[in-house]
């Protein structure tokens, strides 16, 4: 591993530009060719140097944990409340469960029907026997750091008052078992949960969590 893991990383506008560039062109390589891919071409495919590379991320199993990270929570960026989820707006719902049963149902649309990331995860899947060290790179990062978006918007729920979530980590994994993981599963097996079974998955996921971190101020 490179040590050049211990600088910071470059910030500003152009470098988040070249940074977004990187991803997208190691993210396109990476389910091409897998884990196995040179530096040297993911730096050519995105049009700067080796060097830059290894300024942004330090290492390739620090970008290919970026590059799946932002591919996981990639379903909840759409925020539009009409083809995705808006999870940052649950903070200032006025009926919570209602937000949520709604932000919970586009995400889990979302994840069913984006085939790349299906090909991300099932990538991980294979490249961990290969390269133990994406495993190992992959904790370091830790579930807040896997699922930004949503730890974020638990993150502003409980600054708000409107949840009560004493441990973010357990958190963020819960809730991805009630909604996500489930899609995930039966995926991996070639077939898909149907739609009847996945909404009751869904209501009741959602007034699992609610139910075990609704604040008594928060709860409507």
């Amino acid at each position: 591993m490179s040590d050049r893991t211990t600088k910071p990383a470059p910030t500003g506008a152009r470098a988040a530009r070249k940074r977004e560039a990187i991803v997208h062109a190691a993210r396109a390589l990476f389910l091409r060719e897998g884990f196995g891919v040179g530096m040297d071409a993911i730096a050519a495919e995105a049009g700067v140097s080796k060097v830059t590379v290894y300024n942004h991320f330090g290492s390739k199993e620090a970008l290919f944990t970026a590059v799946v990270a932002g591919a996981l929570d990639e379903p909840l960026h759409t925020g539009d409340g009409a083809t995705g989820p808006d999870l940052a707006g649950l903070a200032d719902a006025e009926d919570l469960r209602a937000a949520f049963l709604a932000a919970a149902r586009a995400w889990v649309r979302a994840v069913r029907e984006n085939d790349e990331v299906r090909a991300l995860r099932a990538l991980v899947a294979a490249e961990l026997h290969r390269f133990p060290e994406l495993g190992r790179a992959w904790r370091e990062l830790g579930p807040a750091g896997h699922h930004p978006a949503v730890a974020d918007a638990l993150r502003a729920l409980a600054d708000r008052g409107r949840l009560e979530i004493p441990d973010l980590e357990v958190a963020v994994i819960q809730l991805y078992s009630l909604l996500v993981f489930p899609q995930m599963v039966f995926d991996q097996y070639g077939t898909e949960l149907g739609e009847d079974l996945a909404e009751r998955l869904i209501t009741d996921g959602v007034d699992m969590f609610l139910g075990r971190y609704g604040s008594q101020g928060g709860r409507g």
